[in-house]
């Protein structure tokens, strides 16, 4: 069997489901559930009813509850109030509870580990309502995530692939480690035709994809974000220069056509990004393959995927006045006052990208924000004061 992840964690077992619940609870009775899965729901206390729902899906040896306290999710669910299905595997259909991202009868539409997710995700939405929903996932479940948004695209809005895998890569044990390191190279068009055969007969918009990888990952190889970056922007129609190319939390970071992005997390192995703490934009708890590299990446895949607005709204930017800068050197601080996104700044040159993630005055890409005026040879927005 397929092992991508190596610690052994124990399976825990949680009552019955509640509304009220501060951890998740099992729900039985979804469907068929011809995947054999388990299936785990964390709802926020005083859900509306409408409101999304995100699947959460762990690597191989870990389960939901663990997945679910270390990852950040419940937390962003409280905050920007979703809910959060996090399927679990069974040792009966993988030993190491993995995902069988790499099986065709598990990955195809209507068939396997595939439908019960989907069964999952259709219970859920009877029970509050949800109009919408959003699928992410680690390692395997980075693989299962690819395989459900080319399955389900009238299903999912957007995805989020972390150290996760092209779907198609792999029909067999042998052929998922082959893809797993060194990796498969194919054509955009190749791995968008794999993306369209899912469902054929589907003319209708494609989910939004965020993929993320670590640049040290000796399990699931670095190439597979690029393969999945060319497999995504294909599908959706746009090409592989990618139209914005920054960095968020220090991070190289490339937006393809607005529907595809990609995160390289320099010097990351294995696992999901956390950055523990209780700033807005903080998550997770380092665990296991739950890695501490200062970015929480389930609080960038909501943004991405514009299911904060409702519950957060961004403030709304009332114009950008006419700059009179007296800069000191080359990079911020600047003495001027200017409202705008971090956008606007940057193609005025007004501030570096590297400049305003360390003072910490934003959070993502092109998101309203105030400058500031630093102590010389300031550190961190301690030495910093509104301007």
């Amino acid at each position: 069997m397929v092992i991508l992840l190596l610690a052994a964690l124990s399976v825990v077992a949680i009552s019955s489901p509640a509304r009220a619940a501060t951890t998740p609870q099992e729900v039985t009775g979804f469907g068929s559930n011809p995947g054999n899965l388990r299936m785990f729901r964390y709802t926020p206390p005083g859900l509306a009813d409408g409101r999304p729902v995100v699947v959460a899906m762990h690597g191989c040896t870990q389960n939901a509850a663990t997945y679910a306290s270390n990852t950040g999710w419940m937390r962003l669910a409280d905050t920007y109030k979703f809910s959060v299905v996090f399927p679990q595997q069974q040792t009966e259909n993988n030993m190491n509870s993995c995902f069988n991202w790499f099986e065709a009868g598990d990955t195809r539409r209507d068939s396997g580990e595939a439908l019960s997710i989907k069964q999952m995700v259709d219970r859920t939405k009877r029970d509050y309502g949800s109009t919408s929903a959003y699928v992410s996932g680690l390692s395997a479940g980075g693989g299962m995530t690819s395989a459900m948004l080319a399955a389900y695209p009238d299903v999912f809005s957007g995805g989020g692939i972390i150290a996760g895998l092209p779907y198609g890569c792999a029909d067999s044990v042998s052929s998922a480690f082959t893809c797993m390191s060194p990796g498969v190279s194919k054509s955009p068009k190749e791995w968008g035709d794999k993306v369209r055969e899912a469902f054929s007969s589907y003319s209708g918009p494609r989910p939004k994809v965020s993929i993320w990888h670590g640049t040290t990952d000796s399990t699931v190889k670095p190439i597979n974000a690029t393969e999945l970056m060319e497999q995504f922007t294909n599908a959706n129609g746009t090409d592989q220069t990618p139209d914005t190319t920054d960095t968020v939390g220090g991070y190289p970071h490339r937006v393809y056509g607005g529907t595809v992005e990609t995160y390289q997390i320099t010097g990351m192995g294995h696992g999901h990004p956390v950055d523990p703490g209780a700033g807005p934009a903080q998550c997770g708890t380092a665990a296991a393959y739950i890695l501490d590299v200062n970015i929480c990446s389930a609080h960038h895949l909501v943004r991405f995927w514009g299911i904060d607005d409702s519950a957060s709204p961004k403030p709304t930017s009332t114009g950008t006045s006419t700059p009179t800068p007296t800069p000191t050197s080359s990079t911020p601080p600047y003495s001027d006052t200017v409202i705008g996104t971090a956008t606007d700044h940057y193609v005025a040159q007004r501030i570096t990208v590297d400049g305003y993630n360390k003072l910490g005055a934003a959070h993502g890409y092109n998101t309203p924000f105030t400058l500031y005026q630093c102590e010389a040879g300031w550190t961190d927005r301690t030495d910093c004061s509104p301007i």
